[in-house]
């Protein structure tokens, strides 16, 4: 399988949150709808938050990719955190995964961006032994959040 990342534009909101609602329901991740298209309008209409591109094979959607960007001292300046990646279950398995990560890099570096972080919920293996095969490395800390 060959996915295609297609740059997704706001005439791609009403699949993005189809695709958002699937994979939030895979993670156990609330969804708030609304919330969600308020976000990606603001993803989709300014570049200097991030990209999202539509995963497609064979013109069949297979997942999104979200790719954000940020600032850190101590990462030395711009870097970037896959906020969302989500492959439908018949794609997974087949190297679509990989090579996500992979696009997701290459956009990073075509920002001038050295540094790619994601996060992995915990008990999912699978994904994490992907990340991991890819050059991501476990940090000794915790991720915390506070909503504001």
């Amino acid at each position: 399988m060959n996915p295609v990342f297609t740059r997704a534009g706001e005439s791609d909101a009403d699949q993005l949150v189809e695709l958002m609602r699937e994979f939030y329901a895979y993670d156990h991740i609330a969804f708030e709808e609304a919330a969600a298209r308020v976000a990606l309008r603001q993803i989709l209409s300014d570049a200097r938050f991030g990209v999202v591109h539509l995963i497609r094979v064979d013109a069949e959607t297979a997942g999104y990719l979200v790719v954000t960007f940020g600032f850190s001292l101590e990462f030395h300046g711009r870097d970037a955190f896959v906020d969302e990646l989500y492959l439908r279950e018949n794609f997974r398995g087949h190297g679509i995964g990989k090579a996500s990560i992979e696009f997701a890099a290459e956009v990073c570096r075509g920002e001038g961006i050295a540094t790619l972080h994601l996060e992995v919920e915990r008990g999912n293996k699978r994904a994490l032994g992907l990340y991991r095969r890819a050059g991501f490395r476990d940090h000794d800390r915790y991720l915390l959040t506070k909503w504001l």
